[in-house]
């Protein structure tokens, strides 16, 4: 049986039986804090299972995407181990239980009709206690008691070892079904379902720690990959019909014949795992990076390319197998297709990055293992790993394969340790499935949901329905509470930030008090609002007033609308390719992430505004309607790559042009956006660049700041606005030259030719002309001004500073040889030079030691600004003896009030107290001496 025919029989199956038919969750539940990826196929049903939300049907099934890490070390080594795999699941929310469970499972796996294994071939496990399940099997499914195993809470419980060594919170026994190929008894058998009933609430150490849950739950998987392999007759999943052309074309693209029991068999199954889970990954727009979901993608391309090395590939070639990929995983995600093109370029420039520093890295790795061969060392030391992690980009878990390689164990501590040091966190990704019970949970077993009245009404009269005091569950606030609070309403007109929309402001006032309401936050269904009492007192069950602040959530809506039509207009200029891959939308405010790998173009950051404000000024209705799923496909919906739709959904259309599946607050009419400002584009990561504007009040206020900027700028030059950019340029010339003057003590020519005159520019050149200035600066526009007007007072400094230092005598070497006094038989030159400056001082230092030695100096001088330099130098043969500037320096220093050092033969510090040069350079002649005697 085909893979895809074992996944579509399985749902067909379960949905004849009453299942609601759930399609597969994303891979990366972003609104899931407890996870990074997808780990588990109930993992969606977490609130059903724990009875926080209300529930539209108690019975389910679904085929879930899923990512682990944790047995990360046997993927490509055993028949069965994924990263990345297909849980079948079916589920019950206080609706059926074992009885029901257990005959389901034996009439799907063995009835002709679904997918007739031999019962012969079947064998069960149930948990020690588990008389119940052991009953079942043996009286209504007529299993001999021979074909029934109790095994221990370490082996057949949820979570395992949950009764005795916990966490608390849901759980219960399994019953295990497994396959034999060749018989009972004979080879190998296969684990292909795992049924759990979750009937107890763990609570405390035993005994009686396991109290029976009000609702109990069936939990069940079975692995896709592991079932089609058994029904395949293959001896590993790696040769089932979705993954063996993956297999196989990495052996074609590696020039590689593969041998299942060689070790590049088994370098091949790594990388047809690794790439399936990182195309999946990237599809879902989790690129390569330093933490968190992207580091686990960037870890598993890296074991890639580093098992694809070991294969003698020295060039990118994990980017070629994606096409296999895709068609392997084809029907029943055709979705992949539409990013095969950006997933291909995202592996690539990972892998080329890489491949940059893999030679030294393992060259690095080699030298490790030989030094712990020759200490006779069996552990990889942390602090090692975690240089060879900053330095070439080697991930610690790629040192830890092949420490276990050559049997071998890897310090984690030290690594950790190493890494904070350096402020990083890196390390393993633990999986998690349920998560923490807090609070917010307490509260949310009696209410299931808040309903929402924000696209109606900015304030609403509602009953508070839980109150949270750091971290409790309380009955009443009162304003003397310093800590932040959180209230949950029945119903809300607050917008809880989600989709990248902020969260309404405003204020929660009851009969006897008033609460601040600062942030608020979606917990499943339910709304938190966050803030802090200003008055009186609240209470639970209180019927308050929950109002918003209607003119900030005005300006989100006018950002909000923005983004749609800005993420259109990209699409119009760039491509279909540039798709939202986030955004944050606040008050007038807005920052668009996108997909594209190449820096936006001024004439296209130009197009793209303009074609944005066109759109605006047509005065477009905007609509929300409420839609199937299907039908917002239909109708050419925009959907994000990764993002989870409820069915339905909510669309937002804006005119003709625009239609995107969104759930948060929008104006009526584009024309209310006003004024429109792209202020900045710039790179995100690899492959994705970020665009920020302004709407709004906003835009305006930075239109006006834009034309007092250029007006004041042009009065502090004298010029026109046309002539600005060009007098502005021979200032910042003007002084960059001024300084090398300085540095060289020597006045030179700074003339230029004056500008004059110019006319009027309209708002978009005056504006290109502000940014062009603030980009050379390095400054945001509104410093612009005031930068300027630092650098020709600057200017005027440093003229001054070379009139007086061209007044001054200079000194030269053979001057200060005259000033030597001998001790030890080492010349010590220390003296005070008038109005010098740091390169002087160190070319005469650098000339007195090639005319002599040993020699020492320390020399002192007051700068302009009344601040002290001190410069020290020392020869090269009593470095070898000792002597160092740094430490010269660093001793007196401090008595003109600062600090510095250097290397051992040239050293310089500064110093706010020149009234104490005299002192300074006394203390110098007595370290030195004090050094030498």
């Amino acid at each position: 049986m085909k893979t895809d025919e074992l996944r579509e029989k399985y749902l067909e199956f379960f949905t004849s039986q009453g299942h609601r038919l759930c399609r597969s969750d994303v891979l990366v539940p972003t609104w899931d804090k407890s996870v990074l990826f997808t780990p588990a196929g109930m993992n969606p049903f977490k609130d059903h299972f724990l009875g926080n939300v209300e529930l539209e049907f108690t019975r389910a099934t679904s085929c879930q995407k899923c990512l682990r890490t944790g047995d990360i070390e046997n993927v490509g080594r055993t028949a069965y181990h994924h990263t990345f795999f297909e849980m079948l699941g079916n589920f019950s929310f206080g609706d059926y239980f074992k009885r029901d469970a257990i005959h389901w499972a034996w009439q799907f796996l063995t009835e002709k009709r679904w997918l007739g294994i031999d019962p012969e071939k079947l064998t069960v496990t149930v948990y020690l206690d588990d008389d119940e399940a052991a009953r079942i099997w043996q009286n209504d499914i007529g299993l001999p008691s021979e074909r029934i195993q109790r095994l221990d809470e370490y082996e057949n419980f949820w979570p395992a070892g949950a009764p005795s060594d916990g966490p608390d919170g849901v759980c219960g026994p399994c019953s295990e079904i497994y396959f034999h190929p060749g018989g009972i008894g004979k080879g190998k058998e296969v684990e292909i379902w795992n049924l759990v009933f979750t009937q107890f609430n763990r609570s405390g150490d035993p005994p009686n720690n396991l109290q029976p849950l009000p609702n109990r739950n069936i939990d069940t998987g079975m692995g896709l990959e592991r079932a089609a392999s058994v029904l395949q007759g293959v001896d590993t999943n790696f040769h089932i019909d979705t993954l063996r052309p993956i297999v196989d074309a990495a052996a074609e693209i590696s020039g590689m014949r593969y041998d299942p029991a060689s070790n590049n068999g088994r370098f091949l199954r790594r990388i047809t795992d690794h790439i399936r889970a990182c195309t999946f990954a990237i599809h879902e727009n989790v690129y390569p990076g330093p933490s968190k979901a992207e580091y686990v993608v960037r870890r598993l391309l890296r074991r890639c390319t580093l098992e694809g090395r070991q294969l003698g590939r020295t060039e990118p070639f994990l980017y070629r197998l994606v096409p296999a990929v895709i068609s392997a995983m084809a029907r029943p995600y055709p979705e992949l297709a539409n990013s095969a093109e950006r997933i291909q370029q995202v592996i690539r420039n990972e892998e080329e990055k890489f491949l940059n520093t893999l030679d030294d890295g393992l060259n690095r790795i080699e030298r490790i293992f030989e030094s712990m061969k020759l200490a006779n060392r069996v552990t990889v030391d942390g602090a090692e790993a975690a240089d060879l992690y900053q330095t070439f980009g080697i991930p610690p878990e790629l040192v830890e394969s092949i420490a276990s390689d050559r049997n071998c164990q890897f310090d984690w501590a030290g690594f950790k340790s190493a890494m904070e040091e350096h402020g990083e966190k890196s390390g393993k990704i633990a999986d998690t499935v349920m998560g923490n019970f807090g609070p917010i949970d307490q509260i949310k077993r009696e209410t299931k949901s808040t309903r929402f009245l924000g696209y109606e009404s900015c304030d609403a009269d509602c009953k508070v329905v839980g109150l949270v005091d750091d971290g409790a569950v309380v009955k009443s606030f009162s304003c003397n509470d310093a800590s932040e609070l959180s209230i949950v309403l029945d119903q809300t007109p607050f917008y809880a930030e989600s989709g990248g929309q902020v969260a309404d402001s405003g204020t929660i006032c009851g009969s006897a008090g008033e609460f601040a309401v600062s942030d608020v936050q979606k917990n499943g269904d339910i709304f938190v609002h966050h803030g802090q009492m200003v008055a009186g007192t609240i209470s639970l069950g209180e019927i308050v007033t929950a109002t918003v602040d209607a003119e900030r959530r005005d300006a989100i809506r006018r950002a909000h609308t923005a983004t749609h039509i800005l993420h259109y207009c990209l699409q119009l200029t760039l491509g279909s390719h540039a798709q939202q891959r986030g955004s944050k939308v606040a008050d007038d405010w807005l920052r668009f992430d996108f997909s594209n790998l190449q820096g936006v173009s001024e004439e296209n950051l130009a197009a793209i505004e303009q074609n944005s404000k066109l759109r605006i000024a047509e005065a477009q209705d905007v609509s929300a309607t409420v839609v199937s799923l299907s039908e917002a496909k239909t109708a050419g919906a925009m959907m994000l790559f990764g993002e989870k739709y409820p069915d339905p959904v909510r669309m937002i259309s804006i005119g003709k042009f625009s239609k995107e599946l969104c759930g948060g607050t929008h104006l009526a009419n584009s024309s209310d956006i006003g004024d429109f400002e792209i202020i900045a584009e710039e790179s995100v990561s690899s492959g994705t660049r970020r665009i920020e504007a302004l709407t709004g009040k906003k835009a305006q206020r930075n239109q006006n700041n834009v034309i007092e900027a250029a007006s004041r700028l042009c009065q502090l030059f004298g010029v026109g606005e046309s002539q600005l950019y060009r007098s502005f340029d021979q200032q910042f010339q003007k002084n960059k030259e001024l300084k090398k003057q300085l540095a060289a003590g020597q006045k030179g020519s700074t003339d230029t030719a004056s500008v004059v005159g110019g006319s009027e520019l309209d708002y978009f050149s005056k504006r290109k002309v502000i940014r062009s200035i603030a980009r050379a600066l390095n400054v945001g526009t509104e410093n612009v001004v005031d930068r300027v007007r630092a650098m020709v007072d600057e200017s005027n400094r440093l003229e001054q500073q070379l009139t007086e230092l061209d007044s001054v005598e200079l000194i030269d070497a053979a001057s200060l040889l005259g000033l030597a006094e001998s001790l030890n038989g080492i010349d010590v030159i220390v003296c005070e030079l008038p109005r010098s400056n740091s390169h002087l001082m160190r070319q005469l230092i650098d000339q007195v030691r090639k005319k002599r030695d040993p020699v020492a100096i320390f020399l002192a001088t007051t700068l302009p600004d009344e601040k002290v330099l001190l410069v020290a130098g020392v020869s090269r043969d009593l470095i070898d003896r000792g002597i160092k500037a740094g430490d010269w320096v660093k001793e007196i220093a401090p008595i003109v009030g600062g600090g510095g050092g250097g290397k051992p033969e040239l050293a310089q510090a500064g110093g706010n107290q020149p009234q104490n040069i005299s002192k300074a350079l006394q203390a110098a002649r007595n370290f030195f001496a004090a050094t030498v005697t």
